[in-house]
């Protein structure tokens, strides 16, 4: 009997190096573990595998589709919403109805309910194809969707097969499913909202970034299992806690809470990850063992996992085809859009003008001026975002290039093999279904994986875009929030840590410094510089945040900024903090 720590100890190992490695021969890891796990299952020496699918639903993917909700594009998954809702939700529905009568059709004595449910296992893609999108520089608009689709569509897919499931014990009746659908839906949303309101609360008040990460490491199950309790959906639950997380970690938690945060759950999330598929590989040789046994062959189930496959991608491609045709029509009435936008700032300039000459009293309309200037500056903002939303759609275009790589990158992965598993025991058919669930997630996984490089190239959209912010975006950013820290100095805002004030000849010296890029070898000279430089940084942080409501940078250029200025910060308070000790 092989010790149980040496495995996972040598599943580890194996995880990291093929991650490392993968990426040299442009594969995917996931299709590497997959692989390496299916040839040792088949080594005559290894005993059958079996991982209980409750651990996979309870103990990883919590936490997986948690973490990457934390790390979600806010500004691009707010403006490409509808169409993200679309293939995550409507999309999931129209597939599984498709596979499920397919199902109904083909496999004797397999119910509607049934042949349903295992159409929702099929559907829901996997987030493998969002990593090999990212390497290959495709449209960061087109990389947002595949990931806001990854994200969602699992929580869909799950709820449909509970729904499902139910319905095959009890009989089906269309408005007690829709019901207990919406149910699960609603439920999660509240539950997990108030989780992670309550996560950031509790954290900012942890200043000890390890007990500070430790406790985000039960975010994702304080939120799932009282969801799961009360009939709602756990993992949506548990993607609604990562996103409110997401959106807050910038205004609440410090520099040292939010590094540690990145790099622990990135850890946790390789290892997670890559041990389903390392998982999954090693159960080839049960699952194949259970089909030759029961159907005589393994021709049965593959003919159905082709099938279903390509049903999937029919039902995609023209989902997608619908989705570039709106989106192209939208895209086609930007100008009208913007004509109005323009007018609208126009009035409100207008209005503004008036109320500061007096022509408008703002107390004659029952507003006090300063009630007056916040709605002022609302519309404002709500103008500038609307603006910048246009130039996004205009600078971004989605094509039938962009549509041909949406519908390709769908891939199955582990949602589909751990939500096969899932199903009852006494369950018509059962080895069959879960056979077909494994050979459709690995054919996915590798036809359209190992060809999403070649597609890519065959559309010409290779190095189109990426996933970091560009240069002229970022000196751009970096430029506004050094006049931000200008501003803040001139005005006297500016305090050291102490709450003293700086001297004038400090002050007088650093106003034109602040202004350009930081040098070290200057601000390390003299501590009350370096006290300077750190005051200025909450100005910047300040400011960073009121830009990443008006929606003219990108997600990847706040985040990139953000990360430096709490990089700079860890740097200069440890500077300081080695001063004081000396």
């Amino acid at each position: 009997m092989i010790d149980p720590l040496l495995i996972v100890v040598v599943g580890v190992v194996v995880v990291a190096l093929a991650t490392v490695i993968a990426p040299r021969f442009n594969i995917a890891g996931p299709l590497v573990l997959l692989a390496i796990g299916a040839g040792v299952s088949l080594l005559p020496f290894v005993p059958a595998f079996t991982l209980d699918p409750e651990v996979l639903l309870v103990g990883v993917l919590p936490p997986l589709l948690y973490s990457a909700a934390v790390q979600l594009p806010a500004v691009e998954f707010r403006r490409d919403f509808a169409p993200i809702a679309g293939l995550s939700v409507l999309l999931v529905v129209l597939s599984s109805l498709a596979l499920g009568l397919f199902f109904w059709a083909v496999v004797p004595g397999l119910g509607l309910a049934l042949a349903i449910a295992l159409g929702a296992i099929l559907s829901p893609t996997d987030a493998v194809a969002t990593s090999i999108a990212k390497r290959l520089g495709i449209s960061p608009r087109v990389v947002t969707m595949l990931e806001g689709e990854s994200l969602l569509n699992d929580a869909t897919a799950l709820v449909l097969l509970r729904t499902a499931v139910a319905a095959v014990a009890s009989g089906f009746a269309f408005g007690d499913a829709l019901t207990n659908f919406a149910w699960a839906v609603v439920v999660a949303l509240v539950l997990g909202a108030v989780v992670g309101w309550v996560n950031l609360r509790v954290r900012e008040r942890v200043i000890n970034s390890a007990a500070n990460t430790a406790l985000s490491f039960t975010v994702p199950f304080i939120a799932y299992l009282p969801t799961e309790h009360l009939g709602g959906s756990g993992l949506v639950a548990a993607v609604v806690a990562g996103i409110v997380t997401g959106q807050g970690a910038a205004r609440r938690f410090t520099p040292e809470q939010r590094m540690s945060d990145r790099l622990n759950w990135r850890t946790i999330e390789l290892i997670l990850e890559g041990g389903v598929f390392l998982a999954f590989g090693l159960e080839l040789k049960d699952i194949v063992t259970s089909n030759l046994r029961e159907h005589e062959g393994l021709w049965h189930g593959t003919w159905l996992a082709l099938s279903a496959l390509g049903i999937t991608l029919v039902v995609r491609g023209l989902w997608v085809a619908g989705l570039v045709w709106v989106q192209g029509r939208r895209s086609r009435r930007l100008g009208l859009h913007q004509g109005r936008i323009e007018d609208a700032q126009q009035r409100l300039d207008r209005f503004e003008q008036a109320y500061r000459n007096g022509s408008i009293d703002a107390r004659g309309r029952g507003d006090d001026p300063a009630r007056a200037a916040r709605r002022i500056g609302w519309m404002r903002r709500r103008i500038s975002r609307t603006m910048a939303d246009l130039d996004y759609y205009r600078g971004t275009p989605l094509g039938a290039r962009h549509g041909a790589v949406i519908v390709w990158a769908g891939m199955r992965g582990v949602v589909t093999l751990a939500a096969a598993q899932t199903l009852p025991e006494d369950t018509t058919q059962r080895p069959l279904l879960i056979f077909v669930a494994f050979l459709v997630a690995l054919f996915s996984l590798v036809l359209q994986g190992l060809t999403l490089p070649a597609v890519v190239r065959a559309v010409g959209l290779a190095g189109d875009g990426g996933e970091g912010p560009s240069r002229e975006e970022q000196q751009s950013l970096d430029a506004e929030l050094r006049a931000a820290a200008t501003d803040a100095l001139r005005a006297g805002s500016l305090v050291r840590r102490d709450g003293e004030a700086f001297p004038a000849d400090i002050v007088e010296r650093a106003g034109a410094r602040l202004a350009q890029p930081p040098d070290d070898e200057a601000t390390h000279r003299v501590r009350d510089l370096l006290e300077l430089r750190l005051a200025s940084l909450e100005a910047m942080r300040r400011r960073l945040q009121d830009l990443g409501h008006d929606g003219r940078y990108s997600t990847a250029a706040l985040r990139h900024a953000l990360a430096e200025l709490d990089a700079d910060q860890i740097s200069l308070e440890l500077r300081l903090d080695d001063g004081q000790d000396d």
